[in-house]
């Protein structure tokens, strides 16, 4: 047992998922959802401008000050938006065979079944959205076919004007339902799935460089030594993504974290389990057997039940049906409740909108709970008692704001925390 530690510089790096709006879309959520912690929290709170710093890099600071304590946070965002909308202004002709070849890929190689038994929400959630992107493409050809066929002896149509008013009708629905498609985002997930499934894999794509980059950056501030804690978070499709800029990283400098600051890894509504049940994602399945054995690192998985979009109740190594053997000290599961931190207005809400249910993780709260995004990324406490002692570390605020931190202890096992529901 040592002396309590209280944070008072956080280095954040922040992964997000497949996501077109970038640095300036998450900057504006950042800054709208730190004025609602603001309102929630005694606390005062200051905001840098978006500082764009390269084609891969932005950041923006942070100042947060309690009655007894004061944080600032570096914010660093990794940018991916380029790779992603460059992905997405592809021709959707030169889209669709890709995509249908995920969808019968996942069916061949058993993959869906696989998600469907790790997490049977994701699964449907996943299928659905195949099945929808395939009537998509379903519906228009049997408009136009079946204009073709009615209209053509009604008319005494020429084979070349049936066949003419077919392709006109198949275009004109398809365009038709492409808004619908577009608010469902099937492309936008499928376009996604695609690259990650590459990554996970292991072969070049649009991912390689960020990772390398962020991976630098991460050494460069551990080395630096201006912050206490290191937090690398990864959101989503980011949460694979994180895996691997931590592991560079690691690669890099195999001493980080076990000098300097403390390194942490935080994956929030993590998809990654999707990813790696492929049986060919080796590189993204090597990758977690190496953090999950990792002491210097301390990684939580934040798991929601109602959320579709991640696993709930899994095991992010064992459950990939990877062993780690007796080394394995990673990740704490951290199991999440929504219901808890937001009001019973703004649950009911959002309680069927999948994908706003689905961001909930990085937005702040109505009501004061264990798990606060911004309690955890500008807070005094290391994001390590949040992991394995977040009640116990929640009820050290006091109601005006104050902090009396733990004390801290050597780093436990693996620990499954269950909040009473």
């Amino acid at each position: 047992m040592s002396e309590p530690r209280v944070i008072r510089r956080r280095h954040v790096f922040y992964v997000c998922g497949y996501d077109p709006q970038g640095a300036a879309g998450y900057y504006r959520l950042f800054k709208r959802e730190l004025e609602r912690f603001g309102r929630l929290w005694p606390v005062r709170t200051k905001l840098s401008e978006l500082a764009i710093d390269s084609d891969d890099l932005a950041h923006w600071n942070i100042g947060v000050a309690g009655p007894n304590w004061n944080v600032d946070v570096r914010y660093e965002f990794l940018r991916l938006e380029e790779f992603v909308r460059a992905n997405m202004r592809v021709p959707i002709a030169l889209q669709i065979p890709s995509i249908l070849w995920w969808v019968l890929d996942d069916l061949l190689t058993g993959t869906s079944i696989r998600i469907a038994r790790a997490s049977w929400r994701f699964g449907a959630l996943i299928i659905g959205i195949q099945l929808a992107f395939i009537a998509w493409i379903a519906l228009p050809v049997w408009a136009g076919w079946l204009a073709g066929r009615e209209l053509a002896p009604r008319f005494d149509l020429p084979v070349w004007a049936a066949t003419a008013l077919a392709v006109a009708v198949t275009i004109a629905a398809f365009l038709a339902l492409r808004p619908l498609a577009r608010r469902w985002f099937l492309t936008q997930i499928p376009n996604g799935w695609i690259r990650l499934r590459r990554y996970a894999r292991g072969e070049p794509t649009g991912f390689d460089r960020p990772i390398e980059v962020f991976a630098a950056r991460l050494v460069e501030a551990a080395r630096a030594g201006q912050a206490d804690e290191l937090l690398v978070i990864g959101h989503s499709g980011g949460g694979a993504i994180a895996l691997s800029v931590v592991a560079r990283a690691l690669e890099l400098d195999p001493d980080l974290g076990r000098h300097g600051p403390r390194l942490v890894l935080m994956t929030a509504g993590s998809v990654m389990p999707a990813i790696a049940l492929h049986p060919r994602s080796k590189y993204l399945r090597e990758t977690i057997r190496r953090l999950a054995v990792e002491p210097s690192l301390t990684w939580v998985d934040c798991q929601v039940r109602i959320d579709l979009c991640n696993f709930a109740d899994f095991d992010p190594v064992s459950g990939l049906g990877i062993d780690a053997g007796p080394a394995r000290c990673n990740p704490v599961v951290l199991p999440v409740h929504f219901r808890k931190q937001l009001s019973p207005e703004t649950y009911a809400l959002i309680r069927f909108k999948i994908f706003r249910m689905h961001y909930q993780y990085i937005m702040a709260n109505d009501l004061r709970a264990s798990y606060d995004y911004f309690l955890y990324c500008c807070g005094p406490a290391p994001i390590e008692d949040w992991g394995t002692r977040a009640i116990e570390n929640f009820a050290c605020f006091g109601e005006d704001g104050s902090f009396t931190p733990l004390v801290a202890t050597a780093k436990p096992g693996l620990v499954s925390l269950r909040e009473p529901r």
